[in-house]
């Protein structure tokens, strides 16, 4: 495998781990106190790429693509967080805001100019319903009518839990290619680092506005620092893997698509949860889209087919 690959995987399993961690205290505390709590668990992270970063020098239009890039990302957090507060049902704004990677894509193709192959575009067409299915809600399947009925948008209808539910989306898959931007002027230590330092001031931010609550019991501070090095990791892995030369079509798609694959694993061996047939189909989809995702055609295999 490719090294982009691998840290493409490394980058889910980070994230999938952060996400099974991340339940134990989702409902102790609010986003914002959790977004200050991340900031803190990704500072503790810093001297795994400290002697990386004294060998090298920065770029400051990476440092300041870096810096946008942790702004959008929690941008879409609190989007998120502002469609469950407008009365947006878990069910339908999780698949909706899962749906970031089409974002991606579509930069990627329009924007940056990436070329796939037709597995790469398989491998799409496989990972995009896997992310919807491996989503942790089962509405759109159980009852379709009910979950387009919902969603649905009629004249004169406000749903602003829906527009919040689609910014986030759309800062979501910004977010990513961003990250893919800010490795063509820096390495990925500095990349992330630039990431840290944007979202530790918007963690200040929050708390000189009273929006976050440390009043903290031990665990909870432990467990959400412990959350944030885990997605510190897998931010600091999807920079490795785009700085290695992973299109962010790619790299994008598949740890969007393998994330929740680790989460399910790692609640069903350490959180005794069960596996749907909805989840099971959406695993195997996800691997398969994946590994469809990961072939890139050799050169010398190009140059066989346009000699003959």
């Amino acid at each position: 495998m490719k090294p982009w690959i691998l840290y493409s995987i490394a980058a889910a399993f980070f994230w999938g781990t952060w996400g099974v961690v991340a339940k134990l205290i989702s409902d102790t505390v609010s986003p914002f106190t959790n977004h200050v709590l991340f900031s803190i668990g990704m500072l503790l992270t810093l001297p795994l790429i400290a002697k990386k970063l004294k060998a090298q020098r920065p770029n400051r239009r990476g440092i300041i693509w870096g810096l946008v890039a942790g702004a959008l990302a929690v941008t879409g957090n609190v989007a998120v967080y502002q469609a469950f507060t407008s009365g947006g049902l878990a069910a339908i704004v999780i698949p909706v805001t899962n749906l970031y990677p089409l974002v991606t894509i579509a930069i990627a193709l329009l924007v940056f100019k990436e070329k796939l192959n037709w597995i790469n575009a398989i491998g799409i067409l496989l990972a995009i319903p896997a992310v919807v299915m491996l989503s942790g809600e089962s509405l759109l399947f159980d009852n379709p009518a009910a979950f387009f009925s919902s969603i649905g948008l009629n004249p004169g209808t406000a749903r602003p839990w829906l527009l919040y539910s689609l910014i986030a989306l759309f800062f979501w898959g910004v977010f990513s290619a961003a990250q893919k931007e800010t490795t063509n002027y820096v390495s990925a230590e500095w990349s992330y680092v630039s990431f840290i330092v944007s979202s530790v001031l918007i963690a200040l931010v929050f708390m000189v506005l009273g929006l976050a609550d440390l009043n903290l019991s031990g665990k909870t501070l432990g467990l959400g620092s412990l959350a944030g090095m885990l997605n510190g990791l897998g931010v600091l892995a999807s920079f490795v893997a785009y700085g290695a030369e992973g299109k962010a079509s790619k790299v994008t798609t598949i740890a969007g698509a393998l994330q929740p694959v680790f989460t399910i694993v790692l609640a069903i061996l350490l959180l005794n949860e069960s596996l749907s047939i909805i989840e099971s189909m959406g695993i195997a989809l996800a691997i398969a889209g994946a590994l469809a995702l990961s072939y890139e055609q050799e050169k010398s295999d190009v140059k066989t087919l346009v000699n003959s």
